[in-house]
């Protein structure tokens, strides 16, 4: 070999050596620029509100003030506004109350009459007595009867039980501590929840009196209302099984998707619900439920306890429950007898129940109506951009 070509050779290894040292400190320098997680697309308030007041149905009343409280409950929930999760809300919202604070109930009145005297009925209350009580003055100045026959919306409804439950000695025993008027405000969230809710969160807002009271309003009804849609975590593919569990309850999608899996598997005939376990029945002569029975039955297959299973079904208001054992032997079980892959979400088949419901409503029902709203937002948000004015399609659209 030559003298030339050995340091031609020579000349070659530090020009590549070169080249490794220039690659390394462009990957190091580089590695450097990149955030270690995924970059989060942060947007002005101001920007986010105003593609709120686009998204808004057309002739919304006070929209900047709606804005404002949407984006505040975002913000506290620390939840993303992309378009999917503004235009949830905004479909649940347009659903339970067509953007009113306090929504009007129909005959409000006549609803919470006959709601006193079935109570009345039960405890073998005379209906004189029930008259003579609510012929007292309430703390307004105005009889009880007289704000009860003026009554137009679920908020004053629960004041006027607040009163009846405080003032009068008949209400007590009415009522007990156990004001009728289970939901409220916009999103007719569930009071229940909302004071559970902010028992473990921290309420963004100066507290009026109770978490009852501030269900009724548009601040507070929309803060529980929308973490009650939206701040928890859930394997869905679609809004729509987000819309049911909204009704129905949180994971009840999933867990009636998890009922037609054991019902499959076991041959036994299951209420697709979403609920797993039988509550507040210890005095049943039955106190576990079907779902537990029907898993109970294949614990043989499935190799698990019945202590076990009742473990991790009492885990079905958590997302813990997806990873469990039970969950995942029943569906491979299920899915083995099937030769092919399961749902793992369905609309639970629940028949609505409610004095304010006066025909025949599901929440399959409930969802869709809901899902069409959110279609019709997503639709809008598209043709808009983050930036655009409505066009003249989509303030159409709205008006319809």
């Amino acid at each position: 070999m030559s003298l030339d070509t050995r340091q031609d050779r020579r000349d070659v290894v530090k020009r590549n050596h070169r080249l490794g040292i220039v690659a390394m400190l462009l990957a190091v320098l580089g590695g450097c620029a990149t955030p270690s997680g995924p970059q989060r697309n942060v947007r002005h308030p101001e920007e986010v509100r105003a593609q709120i007041v686009r998204l808004l149905p057309f002739g919304t009343r006070d929209a900047q003030g709606w804005a404002t409280d949407i984006y505040a409950a975002f913000s506290a929930l620390r939840l993303a506004p992309d378009d999917s999760n503004l235009c949830a809300a905004l479909a649940v919202i347009a659903q339970e109350s067509s953007f009113h604070a306090d929504p009007v109930v129909p005959g409000l009145a006549a609803i919470a009459g006959a709601e006193i005297d079935r109570r009345a009925g039960d405890l073998h209350i005379p209906k004189f007595a029930v008259s003579a009580a609510l012929r007292l003055k309430s703390p307004d100045g105005r009889r009880y009867d007289e704000r009860i026959a003026a009554v137009r919306s679920e908020r004053e409804l629960s004041r006027i039980y607040e009163d009846v439950i405080g003032s009068v000695p008949l209400g007590r025993r009415l009522f007990g501590d156990a004001n009728p008027v289970r939901t409220g405000g916009p999103m007719q969230v569930s009071v229940a929840f909302s004071e559970a809710y902010a028992g473990e969160h921290s309420y963004p807002y100066p507290i009026d009196d109770s978490i009852r009271h501030e269900v009724f309003t548009r601040r507070g009804g929309l803060y529980f209302g929308i973490a009650h849609l939206l701040a928890y975590p859930a394997r869905y593919e679609q809004p729509l099984y987000r819309f049911a569990d909204f009704n129905a309850g949180r994971y009840a999608s999933r867990n009636a998707a998890f009922q037609a899996a054991v019902s499959r598997a076991s041959g036994i005939p299951l209420a697709l619900d979403g609920d797993l376990i039988r509550h507040g029945r210890e005095n049943s002569s039955t106190p576990v439920g079907a779902t537990e029975l029907a898993v109970r039955a294949l614990g043989d297959d499935l190799e698990l306890s019945d202590a076990q299973i009742r473990r991790d079904l009492e885990m079905g208001d958590r997302p813990e429950f997806g990873d469990s054992r039970t969950y995942r032997r029943v569906f491979a079980l299920a899915e083995q007898m099937e030769k092919g892959f399961l749902a793992r979400a369905l609309v639970p088949r629940i028949h609505l129940e409610s004095p304010k419901i006066t025909r025949k409503l599901t929440t399959r029902w409930f969802a869709e109506r809901v899902d069409q709203h959110y279609q019709s937002c997503m639709a809008r948000a598209a043709g808009q951009g983050r930036s655009g004015k409505r066009s003249s399609a989509s303030r159409s659209q709205a008006r319809r």
